[in-house]
């Protein structure tokens, strides 16, 4: 595998793509296109006060192809500070934002707006792609920064079309073959409860939904739910035709979490009821050696920016995977996702 190099903004110079033209010229510039650094292409404006979701509604075709290319785009400079402006973008980016996630907790302003889901501030959140686990997942996920945090809290990037090609062959063949098993325990002790996730307190609605995304459902003697769905590793893109590695299988195997974390949840749950675990599609289990391979093939892709306030990030979910470092000091971002898929559509 080859040496990925970072330019001091931390952009990974990656295969030149077919550049882009620009075609709203005196409005905005936009880099990281035709010079190697394909992600994020860096969108700013050349005028005061330009209205990002103005620019959107005149350039959604044009910004539609830059994602393809690049598989993530950031704004940066249109002052997008706010709930109110935030949600003007975004609902011009998407045709249809989603409003029924329940792993994000909601912003009080906007029904479709969220903040990031909570984990530890000194852990890193492993890179994944939004909801892959899920029979339904978002084509797009825009992260907007209204307080950079003090040191640290960056959202990792990775291009999953390039996982993909360097992650072993004959580990891709054995997931692309035998699919993802995601295992999930549902507990306020450690993680969400299934009335927060589910959104209700009757148990015949989370079953029907259970159903309906084609998750087996388990009602265990404590009254807590455990879930098994098998879902695709890779996918071909439908719109680019590419190969992408589209999977959460490094966010939920044990092997990956960090050792305090561990070590925590041997000492308080059996095994089969870890909250989150993974295996093969048959039920196999995925060796910790894979796994941290897989880790390393990210680790070595990843490209990191720091956030500025005012920044608006859009990640095409299926050719790009995300992530959270650890931070220090008030960290405030908001989340939207929208343009929902399912797997059917893939086929």
């Amino acid at each position: 595998m080859s040496e990925t190099k970072k330019s001091g903004f931390g952009f990974a110079n990656r295969e030149k793509r077919k550049p882009i033209s620009l075609r709203e010229e005196n409005l905005t510039r936009i880099d990281g296109i035709s010079s190697g650094n394909t992600m994020p292409a860096v969108i700013t404006p050349l005028v005061p006060e330009l209205d990002l979701a103005g620019w959107i509604d005149g350039n959604r075709k044009f910004l539609e192809e830059i994602l393809m290319t690049s598989g993530a785009v950031l704004f940066r400079g249109f002052k997008v500070d706010g709930v109110q402006p935030f949600e003007a973008a975004a609902k011009r980016i998407c045709r249809k934002l989603f409003n029924e996630n329940g792993e994000h907790p909601r912003t009080s302003e906007s029904a479709n707006v969220y903040q990031p889901v909570f984990y530890s501030p000194d852990k890193q959140l492993l890179w994944h792609n939004e909801n892959s686990f899920n029979y339904i997942f978002p084509t797009k996920i825009m992260f907007g920064c209204v307080k950079p945090a003090l040191i640290g809290g960056e959202t990792p990037l990775v291009d999953s079309r390039l996982v993909y090609r360097e992650v072993d062959t004959k580990i891709a063949g054995l997931f692309e073959q035998k699919q993802v098993m995601y295992v999930r325990n549902y507990s306020k002790q450690l993680g969400l409860d299934w009335q927060t996730v589910f959104k209700t307190d009757d148990r015949k609605v989370v079953e029907q939904k259970c159903r309906e995304s084609f998750f087996t459902y388990e009602w265990k003697d404590d009254g807590t739910l455990r879930t098994r769905c098998v879902r695709p590793a890779v996918i071909k893109h439908p719109v680019t035709g590419e190969k992408t590695w589209f999977n959460q299988a490094q966010h939920w195997h044990f092997s990956c979490l960090d050792e305090e974390t561990q070590e925590a949840i041997r000492l308080s749950y059996k095994p089969e009821d870890y909250p989150r675990q993974c295996f093969f599609g048959d039920g196999s289990p995925i060796e910790d050696s894979i796994m941290h391979e897989i880790l390393d093939v990210y680790r070595k892709l990843e490209v990191v920016f720091p956030w500025e306030t005012g920044d608006l990030v859009v990640v095409e979910n299926l050719l790009s995977a995300h992530g959270r470092n650890a931070f220090k000091g008030e960290r405030k971002l908001l989340v939207a996702m929208g343009d929902m898929m399912n797997f059917d559509r893939l086929n």
